[in-house]
């Protein structure tokens, strides 16, 4: 058995050709006639390491911790496959995987190799280039328009001395990524028994690519154009928005091509014969839409939680197929599980989709998404409710054994809020850290207190037209309910969402 996993972030499902629009993704449509493409495919935590610890364990992540590390009690579907004498291999740039928050991943897998390089990767250095702290204001050599300076100031320093190094198509991290992903494949694809996992940042921000396909969608005169936005409401012109949408559109067209270059190697070894293949994302990002850039800080629209995901099966044989079962990002893991014959853990949540691909088998009724102490969201498929919190004076708490954020362990302060708590269901009889969790985080109040928001998905796609549908909203109410007793949400989290 055999499979590979090209896993983007931030990638937006209704930006690419094959889902509709009228972007130029040539390999993204040729992956659809080569695949089952899903059309309700949702995120289940946000933002990006909580998504990868779902890929892992089959199971949210939101209900119970933010940004963290796997944990000692975590089923780890990479390491069952390697215990179960599958090869687990990870390429990847996303360097959140180097930092506190993620340092208990890579090594789950039975080798890796990390590209540097991608945002404020802590890479390069240049010291006489550096800002200067008697003038914290100073402009960002990113070039972003005033409203989109001040945030991402710092960072941005980091990511231009990364940049300094870039100076052809082969330097960049994605490429070399994808390059370590295909030699993989020239040694050992016509072996048995391996999992692949070719993993890029790409097109998360910044939006950087090479000239060429900057040249698709803008003059040369634009190419230094700002190309990173800040995660807040929409303060620029129409033309600096359709600006940095281009920067998008340019480095999505690069993200294609890389694709491509996958897609050409199965089609050489004849991979589509023995070889599960999964394309999929963490998230999306907001470009605009809803006045809003970026995630986090807004509502959970359907640009952000709302993904593109294909899987082709060689056992299923379907191609060129649409598929509309409701599925998420939790069932990735029992998927390959079950793909290699790997029992599957009581503790997964998630649905192999190996039934669905062969027609036999339905996706969920019902799904949750959201942030920790955050607003979450529910859909059907059909409907969505994105819950506001409905009591902010009821604590919100991190259950963990792991207390690290993305890149800076649990401050003293938080830990001495500390208490033991007797565990959950996936603890396995394990009892963990009780911490108070942060109410001024940046995703802690996407939504204002009470502010629900429903939609119908069939009739208003784009999400313009909020509803005032008390039975629709009870219903759903209901479902999230079930969802969360069947993932032992912690006692508050029922009171701060009013359930």
């Amino acid at each position: 058995m055999k499979a590979i996993m090209i896993m983007f972030d931030s990638l937006r499902r209704d930006l690419l050709s094959c889902y509709g629009s009228g972007n130029h993704t040539p390999n993204f449509e040729r992956l659809a006639s080569h695949t089952v493409m899903f059309g309700r495919s949702y995120v289940g935590s946000l933002p990006c390491m909580p998504a990868r610890r779902e890929l892992h364990t089959g199971r949210y992540n939101f209900l119970h911790r933010s940004w963290g590390p796997i944990e000692p009690f975590d089923d780890s579907m990479p390491q069952i496959l390697k215990n179960h004498g599958v090869h687990t291999h990870l390429f990847t740039d996303h360097y959140h995987y180097l930092q506190d928050g993620g340092a208990t991943y890579h090594g789950r897998y039975s080798a890796w190799e990390c590209f540097r390089g991608q945002e404020s990767d802590e890479w390069q250095a240049d010291l006489s280039a550096r800002p200067s702290e008697s003038a914290p204001n100073q402009m960002n050599p990113l070039g972003a328009s005033a409203s989109m300076r001040e945030a991402r100031r710092n960072g941005g320093w980091q990511n231009m001395y990364n940049r300094s190094v870039i100076k052809e198509e082969k330097d960049y991290p994605m490429r070399r990524t994808f390059d370590g992903g295909l030699e993989f494949l020239e040694k050992n694809g016509r072996y048995d028994n391996w999992f692949l996992q070719i993993e890029t940042f790409d097109p998360h921000e910044p939006f950087t690519s090479p000239k060429r396909c900057q040249s698709r969608y803008m003059d040369a005169c634009a190419f230094h154009d700002p190309d990173w936005p800040q995660y807040a409401g929409v303060k620029e012109s129409p033309e600096e928005i359709e600006g940095m949408r281009n920067k998008y559109l340019a480095l999505l067209s690069f993200c294609d091509e890389q694709l491509g270059r996958v897609l050409d190697k199965m089609d050489e070894m004849d991979l589509w014969e023995d070889t599960l293949l999964i394309v999929n994302t963490d998230h999306g990002f907001m470009l605009g839409e809803h006045e809003w850039w970026g995630k986090g800080v807004m509502p959970n629209y359907e640009e952000l939680v709302h993904t593109p995901l294909f899987i082709w099966s060689p056992e299923a044989g379907r191609k060129g197929e649409k598929c509309g079962e409701l599925v998420q990002t939790i069932d990735l893991a029992p998927t390959l599980l079950d793909y290699f014959g790997a029992a599957i853990p009581p503790a997964m949540q998630g649905k192999s989709l190996l039934p669905v691909l062969e027609g036999k088998g339905k996706g969920h009724d019902a799904v949750l998404f959201g942030y920790h102490n955050s607003a979450v969201g529910i859909t059907d498929g059909k409907y969505v409710l994105l819950r506001a919190i409905a009591d902010m004076t009821e604590p919100a708490y991190e259950y963990t054994l792991m207390p690290a954020h993305m890149k800076k362990m649990f401050s003293v302060e938080e830990l001495k809020t500390a208490q033991m708590h007797h565990g959950f269901a996936f603890t396995k009889g394990v009892p963990v850290m009780k911490i108070k969790a942060d109410t001024n985080a940046r995703t802690a109040n996407n939504q204002r207190e009470g502010e629900d928001l429903l939609f119908n998905l069939q009739e208003d796609p784009k999400q313009m037209h909020p509803l005032a549908d008390e039975e629709k909203k009870k219903e759903l109410l209901q479902q999230m309910e079930l969802l969360m007793k069947e993932n032992d949400a912690p006692r508050e989290a029922f009171i701060r969402y009013g359930i």
